[in-house]
């Protein structure tokens, strides 16, 4: 994980925030981050970085997907692996299982970063416990043609104009929809 470590810490240092919700995020994750490598797994239980993605496809539409647990849509993402070398490389990882589209391109700056509280599960599947995810999201857009594949996490998935979005929306969903079409 300290190659990860040292990644993240790295974008978040030199990242220049969407907004000042953003920047204000940006700044309390790097404070995270001084607890050492330890602060990127599920075993902080104050709180760790998890990486997620925005879809987009040539069209402009997102692509959202409705959390099987919590009930409300989203974009893809979660938590950060033993595997994950880079922040932008776990939020592509996590998009593709998520979605099943092949093919995903990853822009590598950051487009927003969210902290929520949540309630998750220890990786040896420990009880769900109340934790906080600094949660950096990055932009990916979708091959021309691309099909979704619902996974095991997911009660949907589905593509929206920014301008029609579903509801129940996770709070932190509509902010990085401005920042990701903005590099398109």
């Amino acid at each position: 994980m300290s190659e990860l470590y040292d990644d993240t810490a790295r974008i978040l240092s030199s990242w220049v925030a969407t907004s000042e919700e953003a920047e204000l995020a940006r700044k309390r994750t790097l404070d995270l981050l001084a607890d050492g490598p330890e602060a990127m797994t599920r075993a902080h239980r104050a709180g760790h970085v998890t990486a997620s993605a925005l879809i987009v496809d040539d069209a402009g539409r997102v692509l959202l997907c409705l959390h099987g647990r919590l009930g409300m849509w989203m974009q893809l993402g979660g938590h950060c692996e033993a595997g994950d070398s880079t922040l932008a490389g776990a939020a592509l990882r996590e998009a593709t299982e998520e979605s099943g589209i092949a093919g995903l391109v990853i822009d590598p700056e950051p487009i927003d970063i969210d902290i929520h509280e949540v309630r998750c599960g220890a990786a040896d599947g420990a009880p769900a416990e109340p934790s906080v995810h600094f949660d950096v999201r990055f932009l990916l857009r979708s091959p021309a043609g691309a099909t979704e594949q619902i996974s095991e996490e997911s009660a949907d998935l589905a593509w929206f104009a920014p301008d029609a979005l579903p509801s129940p929306l996770a709070s932190g969903t509509v902010r990085q929809i401005a920042p990701a079409l903005a590099r398109l």
